[in-house]
């Protein structure tokens, strides 16, 4: 019986969203059913049924069991988040992932986070770091760019964090060098956006860069296309840290590659 599954949500409301095995085909009903009868705040039952793709990246699911309303209020490390994630890209995984980086951030800090979803990554960093300048949290879906809205009302962080509409590669250019932190958590295509990165740091700013990498080869990928994007820019740089964000197939792995701008 497949046991992956990611609750997403809160004590009142939740919805569980399942892998199912391809032994367990068949079985979906029956496995949605045993976990809402589990977790009584479970409300939805959504199984995945493709990868994140596009440019929202966004699973489809299908539900299986449950409310047709996947909306929800999710809780973590004392801020509150409202999504749908049919419309918009989260990963309950990465809490540990917005706390480390979020711990880095000093006071006085000017951040960007591009492709920053619902806001999490910017409403994270505030809440640790209530003396941060300024958060620029930039998003292409609109639909996620109004949940970011609402995220950062509720949290009461509208006098720090500055939600952006737009495409990365347009939106940014009234920050350029403006930034002390930038953080790129799009794992597939971030290398596309590294000059924009570049181009909105400050010398000795810190650039968070998320990539894919296989067991053997961790790091190979991610400190390529740094190496080459920087080269190309004609900027140095020091690489300060490399980590294992998590698992994402066998043997493949997001990871996190930092780096700082001499």
């Amino acid at each position: 019986m497949s046991r992956s599954f990611d609750v997403i949500g809160s004590k009142e409301k939740a919805i569980a969203i399942v892998e199912i095995s391809d032994e367990d085909e068949g079985r979906e009903k029956e496995i949605a059913k045993a976990l809402l009868q589990k977790q009584k705040n479970v409300k939805s039952v959504l199984k995945k049924e493709s990868s994140r793709k596009g440019e929202y990246r966004i699973r489809k699911y299908k539900l299986i069991a449950g409310e047709k309303n996947t909306e929800v209020l999710h809780k973590e490390h004392g801020y509150t988040l409202k999504l749908d994630p049919q419309k918009v890209y989260f990963s309950v995984r990465e809490g540990t992932e917005r706390q480390r980086i979020a711990k880095q951030v000093k006071a006085g800090e000017f951040v960007m986070v591009m492709f920053s979803g619902i806001g999490v990554y910017a409403i994270s960093i505030a809440k640790k770091q209530p003396d941060v300048e300024k958060i620029i949290a930039v998003e292409i879906n609109h639909q996620a760019v109004d949940y970011m809205k609402y995220n950062i009302r509720v949290n009461k962080m509208s006098h720090k964090v500055v939600p952006v509409l737009g495409d990365v590669r347009t939106a940014c250019n009234k920050w350029y060098g403006k930034c002390d932190r930038i953080v790129m958590p799009l794992p597939l295509g971030a290398e596309s956006f590294l000059d924009i990165a570049v181009k909105c740091a400050k010398p000795g700013a810190t650039i968070h860069f998320y990539s894919w990498g296989g067991k053997d080869s961790l790091y190979d990928a991610a400190e390529k296309a740094i190496g080459e994007s920087l080269k190309k820019v004609n900027r140095e740089y020091k690489i300060t840290g490399r980590r294992i964000v998590l698992p994402y197939a066998p043997g493949r792995y997001k990871v996190c590659v930092e780096f700082k701008i001499l």
